[in-house]
């Protein structure tokens, strides 16, 4: 009796050998690009051109945000301690979350549910706000704490354009953001948004949201590790040290 065996459709490993969705990895080396490859590898074919520069312009967006992201100040923090690169950008990843790089992932799971349904988009992003509020949830991928028009948005919608990958769910987010207007909130879609829309339009899978962001972010954490690494000093205050104390009074121990 066989065992059973487990399968993938991924990758294919033997001596001298190494195929990535059925292409010879050397052949792919030096002839397509990383974000080509990515591509490939997520979405289990090749790209076309259109495509490629749309994946390449995605991961470019998010490769970094400064300092002070939980995932950059995780990562440095984790590298001021004494620990090598790659638990630094581990510590930085596992920062990744609902609320900090999570949005790609929610806004697109809500975006791929509403979008099809029948109606003027208008109407939809209104019932798609009210279904929200009446269950206290905030809608993902608008607003931003720093940029009142996020220039990265701009800039992926006009390749979405230019690259005929405007959909129904780019139509969508834009109506939901003309609705936050009309109830006098200026909460325009920020780049999570704007991937979220556009990789819904490539129709990728919403599950795959927060890989987006981790693939992309990955960089920047790796740079500011190694930044940590080579011009500060270890343990060096990276946390809060403007604080106020609100527990119990000094204590006394009883003899018992």
């Amino acid at each position: 009796m066989s065992e059973d065996k487990s399968r993938t459709g991924i990758s294919n490993v033997a001596p001298g050998e190494i195929r990535v969705r059925g292409y010879d990895i050397v052949e792919l080396m030096g002839r397509k690009s990383f974000a080509e490859v990515v591509y490939l590898v997520l979405k289990g074919k090749l790209p076309s051109e259109a495509e490629s520069r749309m994946m390449d312009a995605i991961l470019t967006s998010s490769v970094d945000h400064g300092v002070t992201p939980p995932s950059s100040l995780a990562a440095r923090t984790v590298m001021s301690g004494g620990n090598p690169l790659n638990a630094a950008v581990a510590g930085g990843i596992l920062t990744i979350g609902d609320i900090h790089g999570g949005a790609i992932e929610q806004c697109a799971r809500i975006l791929q549910k509403y979008a099809p349904k029948m109606g003027e988009p208008s109407e939809v992003a209104v019932e798609l706000l009210t279904d929200l509020k009446a269950k206290k949830m905030r809608m993902p991928g608008f607003g931003h704490r720093l940029h009142k028009t996020d220039p990265r948005t701009v800039r992926l919608f006009e390749m979405a354009d230019e690259l005929r990958f405007s959909g129904k769910h780019q139509t969508l987010a834009r109506a939901i953001e003309k609705a936050f207007e009309g109830q006098s909130k200026l909460l325009p879609i920020n780049v999570d948004g704007a991937i979220a829309a556009v990789i819904s339009d490539m129709d990728f899978d919403w599950r795959l949201g927060k890989g987006f962001f981790i693939i992309s972010r990955t960089v920047g954490l790796i740079a500011h590790a190694y930044e940590e690494l080579t011009r500060e000093k270890p343990m060096r205050n990276l946390g809060i040290s403007d604080y106020i104390y609100d527990g119990p009074p000094p204590q006394e121990l009883e003899d018992h």
